[in-house]
């Protein structure tokens, strides 16, 4: 079982092909519990699996390190488009295509390491949602739409991780989100420049980078004015991340992410014990 593991500013993933059924009907969820866990395989934030598909170059189905589905994964498709890429899946770097459970995903190439996704658009936006314990930003991108809550803090709450984690963990079971939530945190650090750290729902700790959490940011500080013009520049502990979107009335739509991606390792896995013959 051949595996690469990539990651997108720091937000890693294996990726396997099931393009001609190398994976032998075995289960996916299985396959992350086992193999994005650093103690039984190379370990990840997540996991993805390539699949034919009849539209576009090729399918993903993402999935968490805890073994949940994922409906989109922006710094995964980022990495995906560039395997794709290298190795002959899509031929034209200027359209690459590939579906997602949350819809047609659209990429490019800007050069060696660094690529352009097109964001499922928000099919849920809630500007100013109240938790109960405060207010947030909702948005979910795509149908099924990936939640995601943005929450702005002072820079001061930087300084105290646990205590952010803690926070951040609350509020991703909120009852207030129907399906959990991603929760970013954010500050104003420039005009159009943003310093964040996502709690990954599914990996249940922050992440290095977090694309569609990205969407989300960009997407609530530009709708609620907080940011001018139509991009954001969103720092994150793994690298630098870039959004930009069309407005469209009170919504946008169009959001581009922008990030680098690179190659980790590549290997060969053999399957978990409880799946072995």
């Amino acid at each position: 079982m051949r595996y690469t593991k990539m990651h997108g500013a720091g937000n890693s993933f294996l990726i396997l092909e099931d393009l001609h059924g190398e994976l032998r009907g075995e289960n996916p969820r299985d396959l992350a519990l086992w193999f994005c866990s650093p103690l039984t395989g190379p370990g990840a934030d997540g996991m993805i699996v390539l699949k034919p598909d009849r539209e576009a170059d090729f399918a993903m189905d993402f999935l968490n390190s805890d073994g949940s589905v994922g409906e989109m994964c922006g710094n995964g498709a980022r990495c995906v488009a560039r395997y794709g890429l290298e190795h002959g899946l899509s031929r034209d770097p200027e359209r690459i295509r590939f579906r997602a459970a949350a819809g047609l995903i659209t990429a490019r190439r800007i050069d060696r390491s660094r690529y352009e996704v097109r964001l499922p658009d928000p099919s849920v936006l809630d500007l100013l949602r109240s938790t109960g314990e405060g207010f947030c930003s909702y948005v979910e991108l795509g149908d099924p739409g990936l939640p995601h809550a943005v929450v702005e803090v002072p820079s001061a709450a930087f300084a105290d991780l646990d205590a952010l984690r803690r926070r951040g963990r609350a509020l991703r079971f909120n009852p207030v989100f129907p399906k959990g939530a991603n929760v970013s945190f954010v500050c104003l650090t420039g005009e159009n420049s943003v310093r964040a750290l996502t709690y990954e729902r599914g990996v249940e700790d922050f992440t290095l980078a977090c694309g569609t959490g990205c969407g989300a940011v960009a997407l609530s500080l530009i709708l609620r004015g907080r940011i001018p013009g139509d991009r954001a520049e969103i720092h994150m502990p793994g690298g630098l991340l870039s959004v930009r979107l069309r407005r469209e009335g009170g919504s946008a739509r169009d959001l581009l992410l922008t990030g680098p991606t690179a190659l980790v390792e590549e290997g060969e896995l053999p399957p978990p014990p409880a799946m072995s013959a």
